[in-house]
């Protein structure tokens, strides 16, 4: 889809959980404000209280809001402040993301124990081809139940799962579906699940491809069927308009294709406040650079390249970059090669955002380690590991970065997390 679309819970009995799902090999699972969810776990006594995650500054944007939080209109992509002067009782929490990649791959595991077809679309949604599973595990809706059961029960979260003969109508059968529903549609329905849906549904339409065809009238998913080719080039052009037109009858031909490993792993910060202070850049990318170690050794991956994204005060945006001679998922390298780059680069004018990220990224365990000249056996990797581990315990805010600032190598023996 292209927007996010407040398409109605399903309660139609001929897409219940019993409804003919023979020809429905594709299963789209999406999980529940994800990052909420995983917040309220963590924290249970948040349960049933409304719960935002996203920037907390004045310039922040909601990356997901608990089905509480909804009731009052909060949404995903929507300006913090707008959020606030909604559901000014709600708590606001910056995201986590290491917990959340957590959370995520032992989801995705539970996945991947039904069938190796898995494709991950992002950290809380994923397509699954269970055509190869029905012999041991029962047919898609079954499968698809037992998905969200195990999913509750082991990881304690919900999922809403859609089952269909295609990707893109099983998408729309979980959204749908939500929150924590099941939704099948028969292969034989699949016009009657989608022609009365608003055109905004299809995979693709944006805002002004959506306003361009309300503006020909043609308000549902069957309208725009009906439409003449012509009509839809003129509005859209050739390529959009024979994609939506084909989408709208029903027809996606891509297959479920097998995750592939990311490319890159990063993190960014728009400041409340433009700023020009040279130990609050620094302590900014030092902090952008944690999140972005931790995530790798959440995820058992290092990166060969740093690189560094500066935006100016007047929204001009530079990257630079520099290959490591040995892979990494030390924070403390990550810094000090965004610093060099920063220092290099040398703006000489007001900050707006900065982000550091991690490129061409391999297993860490079929990467080869290698000491250089003078670097202690145990030093930085060990501190950030142990700084996870009571991450995972207390939460991240409770680790300090100042001593990583401190611009010389941990002796042996030393904490260089402590202060």
């Amino acid at each position: 889809m292209g927007r996010s679309q407040s398409l109605p819970r399903g309660g139609d009995p001929r897409f219940g959980p019993g409804a003919d799902d023979a020809g429905c090999p594709i299963l789209h699972v999406d999980m529940d404000a994800f990052y909420a969810s995983v917040e309220v776990r963590h924290r249970p006594e948040l349960r049933g209280r409304a719960v935002v995650v996203g920037g907390v500054g004045p310039r922040g944007v909601v990356s997901s809001a608990s089905y509480e939080a909804r009731r009052y209109g909060v949404r995903s992509a929507m300006p913090t402040m707008r959020a606030r002067a909604l559901c000014p009782h709600a708590v606001f929490l910056p995201p986590d993301f290491a917990r959340y990649s957590a959370a995520s791959r032992a989801v995705m595991q539970i996945f991947r124990d039904v069938t190796p077809l898995v494709e991950p679309l992002s950290l809380d949604e994923a397509f699954l081809d269970v055509a190869g599973a029905r012999r041991l595990f029962g047919r898609p809706a079954e499968i698809a139940r037992r998905i969200r059961e195990r999913v509750a029960t082991e990881q304690g979260l919900t999922c809403s799962v859609g089952v269909a003969p295609s990707k893109f109508v099983a998408k729309l059968g979980s959204t749908r579906a939500k929150p924590d529903g099941l939704l099948v549609v028969p292969a034989d329905r699949v016009l009657d699940f989608l022609h009365p849906l608003p055109v905004g549904a299809l995979w693709g339409v944006g805002e002004r491809s959506e306003q361009a065809l309300l503006r020909l009238g043609l308000r549902t998913i069957g309208d725009l069927a009906q439409a003449s080719p012509g009509m839809l080039r003129t509005a859209l052009g050739g390529a959009a308009a024979a994609h939506l037109h084909e989408l709208s009858w029903g027809r996606d031909p891509r297959r479920v294709s097998p995750e592939q490993a990311e490319k890159s792993i990063g993190a960014e910060v728009t400041f409340d406040v433009d700023v020009d202070d040279p130990a609050e850049i620094r302590r900014t990318l030092l902090a952008l650079a944690e999140k972005v170690g931790a995530r790798l050794r959440a995820g058992g991956q290092v990166g060969r390249t740093v690189s560094l994204k500066v935006r100016t005060a007047d929204f001009r945006t530079v990257s630079r970059a520099r290959t490591l001679d040995v892979p990494t998922d030390v924070a403390r390298e990550m810094f000090d090669t965004s610093w060099a780059l920063y220092t290099a680069l040398n703006p000489g004018e007001r900050i707006r955002l900065l982000g550091v990220r991690a490129e061409g990224l391999t297993a860490a365990d079929q990467t080869p380690q290698q000491l250089a000249l003078g670097q202690p056996e145990r030093g930085w990797r060990e501190a950030e590991v142990a700084a996870d581990a009571a991450a995972a315990r207390f939460g991240r805010s409770v680790i300090g970065p100042a001593s990583l600032l401190s611009g010389r190598e941990p002796r042996r023996n030393e904490n260089p997390t402590r202060p």
